[in-house]
């Protein structure tokens, strides 16, 4: 077949700053998807983007392309809307474990397509898979009956959804153009979007242990995700949140689970317990019950009944043991005063290193493996009092664990400021 285009003369038009036009970026993804366009030239355009960036016209086409290059789910028919979040991911982010069940005790479906971890981000399948017995596949009919008896599913995505994103990300990983915003916008999207979902909900975090680190590029990403959710007819919002510090008490697999449970039980960290019920109140909003009370769903337990029939209708046994590490070592306060600092990428990294998370994509991660911290900033702490537990399977990991966290925390005299949370909605 003759081409309609030629892959090198749109590399140009994009590192010359030209607009490309619908039909130019319909072709290239169809045709990079096809393997017509080359890895390399595929590698050269990103690049161009990174350094130039795309309309937001040229952004919608490209993620209508990707949507286009696979399957699209659809939950019609299923008797309930559905809603989605989608976290641009932090250092212990654990928040979709409690929040699918939680928005799922209103009647509401919730299908959470979730992935796995990667360096030093943990990823939500990793977590739920240190559940006994947990299964992250699901086949579609057994999603739409899970999402119709008990409303909640978290499950690993199909390789048939945006197939054209799941290439060009890899390349993306291995070329320096994983921040280019257009193409972080299109990959979450065209996911999101091939889904199915009624509404989306985005936090998108900002901070040194968030993959956007600087502020007004996290506000930026957001912005471009919504319009994007909007132009495809999926009411979409955002809330922007900081991630500079570890988000809860736990970092790593099975410790995350461990708190998400005590979150269902109605206690659990502060902050934890702030976002979750944030987001559940703006993706029940999303659906049409502004009035919802979320927190209320979570002191009388409705959400933990959820939470425990979705664990088991995948296989898992809720009542289970958690796996634990087999070694720990516990860091106490040098001084007493109070913690004024705990900079959330070396924790991300130190539990990494433990084991909690991988460096390749087919590494096995150590369920049990992670971070437990005793204090917050703005916490008095005395002399000899335990900071922070690592937990790791073998010795030989933690030496490298506590270098990553050589000047990651302070303790001084006075209190910091408190930094809220949630920063923004974006809408």
């Amino acid at each position: 077949m003759t081409e309609a285009f030629d892959a090198v003369d749109l590399i140009r038009a994009k590192r010359d700053k030209r607009e490309l036009s619908t039909a130019e970026i319909d072709w290239l993804v169809d045709a990079f998807t096809r393997g017509y366009v080359a890895d390399e030239q595929m590698s050269a355009w990103a690049m161009a983007v990174l350094l130039n960036g795309m309309t937001r016209r040229e952004i919608r086409d490209l993620t209508l392309a990707m949507i286009e290059s696979g399957e699209r789910m659809s939950f019609d028919g299923l008797g309930k809307a559905t809603v989605d979040k989608h976290s641009t991911g932090g250092v212990g982010d654990k928040i979709t474990l409690p929040l699918a069940p939680l928005v799922a005790a209103f009647g509401v479906a919730v299908p959470q397509l979730s992935g796995r971890g990667l360096g030093h981000t943990g990823g939500t399948l990793d977590k739920l898979e240190s559940v006994p017995g947990w299964r992250a596949d699901v086949t579609p009919e057994a999603m739409r009956d899970q999402l119709r008896d008990i409303g909640a599913v978290i499950c690993a995505a199909g390789a048939g959804l945006a197939p054209a994103d799941k290439r060009l990300y890899a390349l993306r990983d291995t070329t320096g153009t994983v921040e280019a915003i257009p193409l972080i916008a299109s990959s979450i999207m065209s996911k999101k979007i091939a889904e199915g979902t009624g509404a989306l909900v985005l936090d998108v975090k900002f901070g040194e242990g968030a993959f956007m680190q600087d502020p007004a590029l996290a506000r930026e990403l957001a912005r471009t995700m919504v319009d994007l959710g909007r132009d495809a007819g999926v009411a979409t919002s955002a809330l922007l949140t900081d991630m500079s510090v570890p988000l809860g008490l736990t970092i790593g697999n099975a410790l995350e689970v461990r708190e998400s449970v005590e979150v269902l039980a109605g206690g659990g960290p502060s902050d934890v317990v702030e976002l979750t019920v944030a987001l559940a109140r703006e993706m029940l909003a999303a659906v049409g019950q502004a009035d919802a009370d979320p927190a209320a769903a979570l002191a009388d337990g409705r959400a933990m009944d959820v939470w425990r029939r979705m664990i088991a209708a995948q296989g898992g046994d809720p009542d289970a043991e958690l796996p634990t590490a087999r070694e720990t070592e516990v860091v106490v306060a040098p001084r007493s005063g109070v913690l004024t600092e705990q900079h959330a990428l070396p924790f991300g990294i130190a539990a990494w290193r433990l084991g909690a998370g991988r460096a390749r994509q087919q590494d096995p991660v150590s369920p049990g493996a992670g971070i437990e911290l005793h204090a917050k900033p703005g916490d008095a702490v005395k002399e000899g009092q335990p900071l922070f537990t690592l937990h790791a399977d073998e010795e030989s990991r933690i030496p490298r664990a506590l270098e990553a966290l050589e000047g990651a925390w302070t303790i001084g005299d006075e209190a910091p400021a408190a930094r809220p949370l949630i920063v923004d909605r974006i809408a």
